[in-house]
This record gives structure tokens, C-alpha cells and sequence, in this order.
């Protein structure tokens, strides 16, 4: 087995109010509701993400329950839990949304387009000429309302438990 490559890189500040650790501790707002919630793991969980591309409606983040600020400090452990599950919600988003593929990226500092201090994996619904790299910029911010129909139908589609007392 090879060494693990661990890096001490935060951008993170002080008393961060971490909205991902938040969620699984009750502590809810306009962008972090339990509804939210289509997966949780003893090692990762998945929710549908509060900001959306036109033409991505659904896009899922899946997050290590441990916090860990970027890639640079993730365990081997919590890494597998959080790719584990991200194929799973690949898969159930292809089926759940009937689009025609999926992509999965992950950012890291500032310079990466890391604008939360918790590692996070996207995983986008995709369809044929949707150009989701080409509109980073046109992305807003989704009411809980209209997230919940994309969170119940990919509940629906993984079967797996949807809260952090399952």
C-alpha cells in the first residue's frame, strides 16, 4: 500500500459556521433543509444542491459526515464513503431524472472555486448541448420548494435512508 498523501492547506476561518455540519446537527435555513436529504451513509451523506445551472435542475452534492475542508485532508476512509456514494447517486439520478448522462467535479480553494469549507462532490444531471462548463457563471440560488420534487423523485430512486437518525 502506498503512503497517504495528506496536505495542511485551509482557507477556512475561524468559528466557521460550516452549513454542511449544520445540516446533519438540526440547524436549518433557506439553503440547508432536511428535505434536502436524499442519502445518508455512516460515512457520507447526499443532498440536492440549493444552486443551479439552467438547464441541470437536480444536481446533487455529496459530502464526507466528518469535516474535512478539501481533498487535501481527506482519509482514504471518508474519500471511498463519499465516491461509494456519489456512483450511487449517479446512477439513481440517470434513472430518477431520465437525462442522458452524468458529470461529477469537486473544487478546492479559492483558486479552485471552492466557496464552502467542507469537501463537497457535484454530481450534475447532463444532457446532449446543456453547456454546464460554459454557464459556471449564470448558476442561482433555488428555493426549498422547488428542490424537494428533484429530492423525493432521487429518494425514491436510491431507496436508501434519508435522514441522519435512519
Amino acid at each position: 500500500m502506498g503512503q497517504s498523501c495528506v496536505l495542511s492547506v485551509t482557507h477556512e476561518p475561524d468559528a466557521y459556521p460550516c452549513p454542511f455540519c449544520g445540516l446533519q446537527q438540526g440547524i436549518f435555513n433557506e439553503r440547508n433543509q432536511p428535505s434536502d436529504v436524499v442519502a445518508v451513509t455512516e460515512g457520507a451523506f447526499a443532498r440536492i444542491a440549493p444552486k443551479w445551472w439552467p438547464g441541470n435542475a437536480g444536481a446533487v452534492l455529496v459530502i464526507p459526515r466528518t469535516h474535512v475542508e478539501n481533498i487535501y485532508g481527506l482519509t482514504p476512509e471518508d474519500g471511498y464513503a463519499v465516491w461509494q456514494l456519489a456512483q450511487r447517486v449517479a446512477v439513481g439520478i440517470r434513472s430518477a431524472y431520465g437525462c442522458e448522462g452524468t458529470s461529477i467535479r469537486q473544487h478546492n480553494e479559492p483558486a479552485g472555486d471552492q466557496d464552502v469549507w467542507h469537501l463537497h462532490v457535484h454530481v450534475f444531471p447532463r444532457y446532449e448541448a446543456d453547456d454546464l462548463y460554459r454557464r459556471h457563471d449564470q448558476s442561482s440560488w433555488v428555493a426549498p420548494a422547488e428542490r424537494e420534487p428533484y429530492a423525493a423523485r432521487l429518494r425514491k430512486a436510491l431507496g436508501m435512508p434519508f435522514s441522519f437518525e435512519d
